[in-house]
Formats: C-alpha cells, sequence, structure tokens
C-alpha cells in the first residue's frame, strides 16, 4: 500500500471535511441547500495504533492522495470481503460472524470519528433455495438510515433480494425471490425519478423493479431496445467477444437522466491474474425503454465502485472533468473518457473499493 501511494502522489495531511463546493444544490439534486464536498474514494488508512488508522483518500477535485487525521477501524479498510459487503450514501454496510448486517459511516470522510454512527437490521431471513452468504451490493432510497421513510436494499448473489427500514419501530425484512437467473450476479440501485429499486438483467436487455414499501411482491420489467451502437471494427469486435461483461444502472439526480454502463473486462494473460477494462459503453436510457448509444453525457461525471453508484455534475465542483466514467474496484481503478474513447488506470489493490458521493456540510 505505500507504494501504491508513494506513485498516487505526495501525500498531503489536512481536515477532513473543509473541501466543499461553492455551488447551492436544488431541491432535485443531492441537497436542497447545503454546500456539498465533493466526491471521493476510499485508498486505504495508515495504522496509527489501538488497531485505528487514518484514513486516506482520493479527491475528485485533486490529483493525488489525501490523508486525512480521521481514525477509522482498520478492519473496514483491510477486512476480509466478507465483513464489509457494500456502501451506499458514504455508509458502509458490515456483517461479522454474528450475522447480523449493520449500516456504519465511519468509511464517510466528513462523518465524526469521535462519534460513529451504528445501526444494527434485523436478522436476516434466507428464503427457501436461496443463500444469504454472498453479497452483490447494498443500496439505500436516501441517504441516512435514520431517515424515517429510508429503506435498504440488500441484493445477494443467487435469487434474493431483501428490503427493510431501519427507522421504523419493530423493523423486519421484506424478502423477494427473482425467477430470472439473469439478474443473480446484478446490483441493485435506487431511482429517485421512479421512487423504485431498479436491478439491471445479464446484457443489459431487462431491467426489473420492486417497490417494497407497497408490497408490491410482483416486480415491474421493462425490455430495452439499444439504439445508435457503434460501427466496430472486427478487431474491436473480437476483443468485446473476448471480455465477461458486467452491466450497472446509474441515475442523475440534479438531471432526471438514467444511464446504463456496460463494462467489458477481461483476464490478465501473465503475472498474477487480475480484471483489466477493456472498453465501455454508455447508454442513455428513455421512458419507451429506449436504450441509446452515447458519448456524451454533458456535464455529468459518473462513479461506479463497490458502492452505490451515482453521478454528478462536474461543474458543481471546480477542477472535475465532464464527461467521465470512474471506475474502481478491488483490484482495478480507471478513468474513461467518453468524447475520447479512452481508459487510463489500471491495476493496483483496494480492500476497500468505495467511493463518496457529495456530502452536505451546514
Amino acid at each position: 500500500m505505500s507504494l501504491l501511494l508513494r506513485r498516487l502522489s505526495k501525500l498531503s495531511s489536512e481536515k477532513p471535511a473543509l473541501v466543499t463546493s461553492s455551488v447551492l444544490r436544488r431541491s432535485n439534486g443531492f441537497s436542497s441547500s447545503s454546500l456539498q464536498t465533493p466526491p471521493c474514494t476510499i485508498v486505504g488508512a495508515a495504522p496509527c495504533g489501538a488497531d485505528l488508522g487514518k484514513l486516506v483518500i482520493m479527491n475528485a477535485t485533486k490529483n493525488g492522495c489525501t490523508h486525512l487525521e480521521k481514525k477509522v477501524p482498520m478492519e473496514l479498510v483491510y477486512s476480509d470481503p466478507m465483513v464489509t459487503i457494500g456502501a451506499s450514501h458514504g455508509w458502509v454496510a458490515t456483517r461479522k460472524h454474528d450475522g447480523i448486517v449493520r449500516l456504519q459511516d465511519d468509511l464517510n470522510p466528513y462523518a465524526s470519528d469521535t462519534d460513529p454512527k451504528r445501526i444494527s437490521l434485523p436478522p436476516l431471513v434466507t428464503l427457501p433455495r436461496c443463500q444469504t452468504q454472498v453479497v452483490t451490493n447494498v443500496a439505500m432510497s436516501s441517504s441516512s438510515p435514520e431517515d424515517e421513510d429510508c429503506v435498504v436494499a440488500v441484493k445477494f448473489l443467487g435469487s434474493q433480494l431483501s428490503f427493510c427500514r431501519p427507522a421504523q419501530a419493530n423493523s423486519e425484512w421484506i424478502n423477494f425471490r427473482i425467477a430470472s437467473p439473469c439478474f443473480y450476479s446484478s446490483p441493485v440501485m435506487f431511482s429517485k425519478t421512479h421512487d423504485m429499486f431498479c436491478i439491471p438483467g445479464s446484457g443489459g436487455h431487462l431491467i426489473g423493479s420492486w417497490d417494497p414499501r407497497a408490497h408490491k411482491h410482483k416486480p415491474k420489467f421493462q425490455r430495452l431496445r439499444f439504439q445508435n451502437l457503434p460501427e466496430l471494427t472486427k478487431t474491436k469486435r473480437e476483443l468485446l467477444q473476448s471480455c465477461c461483461t458486467s452491466e450497472h444502472l446509474v441515475e442523475s439526480r440534479t438531471t432526471g437522466e438514467t444511464f446504463l454502463v456496460k463494462l467489458y473486462r477481461r483476464a490478465t494473460a501473465s503475472g498474477t491474474v487480475k480484471m483489466q477494462t477493456k472498453a465501455l459503453m454508455v447508454f442513455k436510457l428513455d421512458e419507451e425503454g429506449n436504450a441509446v448509444y452515447t458519448q456524451d453525457i454533458g456535464d455529468l461525471s459518473i462513479f461506479i465502485s463497490k458502492s452505490e453508484p451515482f453521478a454528478v455534475p462536474a461543474s458543481s465542483f471546480p477542477g472535475m472533468a465532464p464527461n467521465y466514467v470512474q471506475f474502481f474496484d478491488v483490484e482495478e481503478s480507471i478513468s474513461a473518457s467518453l468524447p475520447r474513447s479512452s481508459i487510463v488506470g489500471g491495476n493496483c489493490t483496494f480492500n476497500a473499493p468505495y467511493q463518496i458521493p457529495p456530502q452536505n456540510i451546514g
């Protein structure tokens, strides 16, 4: 990790919560009237004793890494992936040997380290012929599980999708079994526009939507029609066919747009086998089910990691480039320019590959 940090930047030390956007967000954005911090990425933690470390982040508006004074539990940064199982809105979901899922704000650089919040969710219920040991990802309907109406979704590898409302008295899980195997390995996200949780099917041709608050046990499905596909050379087509693909739904809350991002990744040819991103495609979705290929998402920048994905306007955070997709995984960090069809970055090891969306200040 120390070699990685030296390579990324000359480390600096500063307080965690004072780098902010000077733009006030509207009510259809991430906040109604507060100043916001720019997006950031969790890089690691520098040990400082008693199983604690000082958080290291990469700020989306600056080059290189920043050492913070904030102390975090080292097990959240360098734990087994079965312990930290996902993140959303700056809250990390954990599950230890007792099987209880907990939401913690420890890795949010802008949350208190002297008074961290830990919220335990109800004991998980495993549906027949399902499993709840391996988690695909976690999503939330609002920025805090302490909000009265907040719904937390946990997507398990396979057919089970579970929801609960942590702030509700006597909260319990609402469990769904997904019939189609095309959703088994796909991540869940919350659409504020449609007020539903959505999952892209494998290949991206189908989207399933669930509304647990209305206790609708029959999901809605929408079939997508891909349009404006680029013409590919034989070499490019063979490259894409040799890759594993994954699909990610991302919603821009400032513009109301929804995008489907398809990542094409392939194992390295030599040395330690790791996955590398060889290409990606972005499609803009509309209400009629059209998925239109685009290399222009305007002022937006998209962030995809083990956290719930998000998109933000670059102009709200001076120094952040627009029309980019930032992808961050346990073994890779890349930045893709859509207009130039270029990818920079490469393989690095990250035990807590989480991106923190803008956080309100004041």
